[in-house]
């Protein structure tokens, strides 16, 4: 049996220093949160990171401090996506592994609270962000010999969300992409995985905290986060969905089976 830990004060399992050695990751979404210390970890790890994300200066910080690069980069937009590549193959040689982490709150409903603006600005980053890198990505990893794409989906996207339908909805897409692309692009010799963190620390949760506080509910830390994600990353798993909640050790979630077929009575 796996031994149980504690999220909210234990970070998962490190591998050594010079896993990455020579490798070369994206990471959308670095400039805060969980890009942020995935960015660090994978860079400790030995990789050279290059940090997209639309804020500069925190995105230049990070980049900074990983000793790689920052491209600016809107995901919902597939020549920015092209773009960030682009870039990442000229300054580097190459793109070996990527984290496609961009992503914000949904903010309406689809009821009155309904706002188009919001949900496309949603869909855009949380789902569209997800396809757009995947598909500027396939090239470059194949010119490598293969690689590694990492979604950061959620816990929203492996349960109902009443409060949050329309996050719960992309991140469902995430988790329903990465089972579908593991063995898609297995033949190509590129892994596809999707981590699912329950209350993490980035700024999406920020109009929660008052109700996390009030029900107890511990935040995830951003490290536990990363380290889940290098765990995937120098792994050997595709078409995976990685949990990561408070005092569980992640692993990849098994789903049930969809129910088969029957012949008719009296066939």
């Amino acid at each position: 049996m796996t031994a149980v830990r504690s999220a909210a004060t234990a970070p998962a399992e490190r591998t050594d220093g010079a896993a990455l050695k020579g490798k070369v990751a994206i990471v959308t979404g670095g400039a805060s949160g969980l890009g942020r210390a995935t960015a660090l970890t994978l860079a400790e790890a030995g990789a050279h990171v290059v940090v997209a994300d639309l804020d500069a200066r925190g995105g230049r910080e990070v980049a900074d401090l990983t000793g790689g690069h920052f491209h600016a980069c809107d995901v919902s937009d597939p020549d920015a996506n092209r773009a960030l590549v682009e870039f990442a193959q000229e300054r580097c040689g190459g793109v070996d592994l990527a984290l496609l982490n961009a992503g914000v709150a949904t903010g309406c409903g689809v009821g009155e609270d309904f706002d188009l603006a919001r949900y496309r600005r949603a869909m855009g980053a949380n789902l569209d962000g997800v396809v757009f890198g995947t598909h500027a990505l396939l090239p470059a990893l194949r010119a490598r010999g293969g690689g590694v794409i990492v979604a950061t989906a959620s816990l929203a996207g492996l349960a109902a969300v009443p409060l949050d339908p329309l996050y719960s909805a992309n991140k469902h897409a995430v988790v329903g992409l990465a089972r579908s692309l593991g063995p898609a692009l297995a033949p190509h010799n590129v892994r596809f995985n999707a981590v699912c963190p329950g209350f993490a620390e980035s700024r999406i949760i920020d109009p929660l905290r008052d109700m996390l506080a009030e029900q107890r509910l511990p935040i995830i830390p951003a490290q536990v986060v990363a380290d889940t994600v290098l765990r995937i990353v120098t792994g050997d798993g595709t078409g995976e969905c990685w949990f990561v909640q408070p005092g569980r050790d992640p692993e990849p979630f098994r789903f049930r089976s969809v129910p088969g077929p029957r012949e008719p009575a009296g066939a």
